[in-house]
């Protein structure tokens, strides 16, 4: 039987192209091959440039490059994995869900349920292509451990990851992606993102990290609030709103 090749990702960082992020790429990308890691995948909120540039450089940190963003849909954010084309922001969820499949990627839902950081509500999942059960940076595992059990009892493959939007937070938890190696892929050299997105639908996903401190995590939080509202009162291209949960009819 030949082995399973293991892959170390984290499928949810951001950098600053992010409104609330910090780090540039060139140092996510530095620290990630510094702590072992396989790739990391920048999510940045509806921006995808930076992704594609770190996707297309992440070999020369000795790292797997693939492109992803946050999209901020009506009903909350979605993580668009393997695509190259950011999808419209501010559909509903589901339009958006395809939209991705159709650009080649695939989508995953972070952090669920939890609306102060605009978590899509079980509702509106009608589908998706796995679920991000574990986010290092919730203050307690009650959400992770209700999106585990919604994951599980529909079967969608789950992943973790860091939600890192500066540094020392990048890699915090992470996803362990199982390859089975072909004779086009023998060994970890010859395998790229496209696989590695290929295991995650196949289900063939281990969990592996733990929680950021909680320190660590409110000082990201404080520094993201104050990026925010820097934005907000600066660019001209506001944020895309999702609907208030109190608001929330459909």
């Amino acid at each position: 039987m030949t082995s399973q090749i293991p892959f170390a990702i984290d499928f949810h960082v951001h950098s600053d192209d992010s409104y609330d992020g910090h780090e540039p790429i060139e140092l996510v990308l530095e620290h990630a091959a510094d702590i072992g890691l396989d790739g990391v995948v920048i999510t940045d909120h509806d921006e995808i440039g930076e992704s594609l540039r770190a996707a297309e450089i992440a070999p020369e940190y000795g790292l797997v490059g693939i492109p992803g963003v946050e999209v901020s849909t009506r009903h909350g954010h979605l993580l668009a994995i393997g695509v190259e084309e950011r999808p419209e922001p501010g559909q509903p969820f589901m339009e958006t869900v395809e939209t991705v499949r159709e650009l080649g990627g695939i989508a995953v839902v972070p952090h669920p349920f939890q609306r102060s950081r605009h978590g899509v509500r079980k509702r509106h999942i009608q589908d998706a292509d796995a679920i991000e059960t574990y986010n290092s940076m919730l203050f307690t595992g009650y959400r992770n451990r209700r999106a585990r059990t919604f994951a599980r009892r529909r079967a969608y493959p789950e992943i973790g990851a860091s939600d890192a939007h500066y540094l020392p937070n990048v890699g915090k938890a992470y996803t362990e992606i199982l390859v089975e190696p072909t004779a086009d892929t023998p060994t970890k050299a010859e395998i790229d993102g496209d696989d590695l997105v290929d295991a995650i639908l196949e289900g063939r996903t281990q969990i592996r990290g733990k929680r950021t401190p909680v320190h660590k995590s409110t000082v990201q939080y404080a520094k993201g609030a104050v990026r925010k509202s820097t934005y907000l009162l600066t660019s001209r291209a506001p944020l895309i709103p999702t609907v208030p949960a109190s608001m929330d009819r459909s």
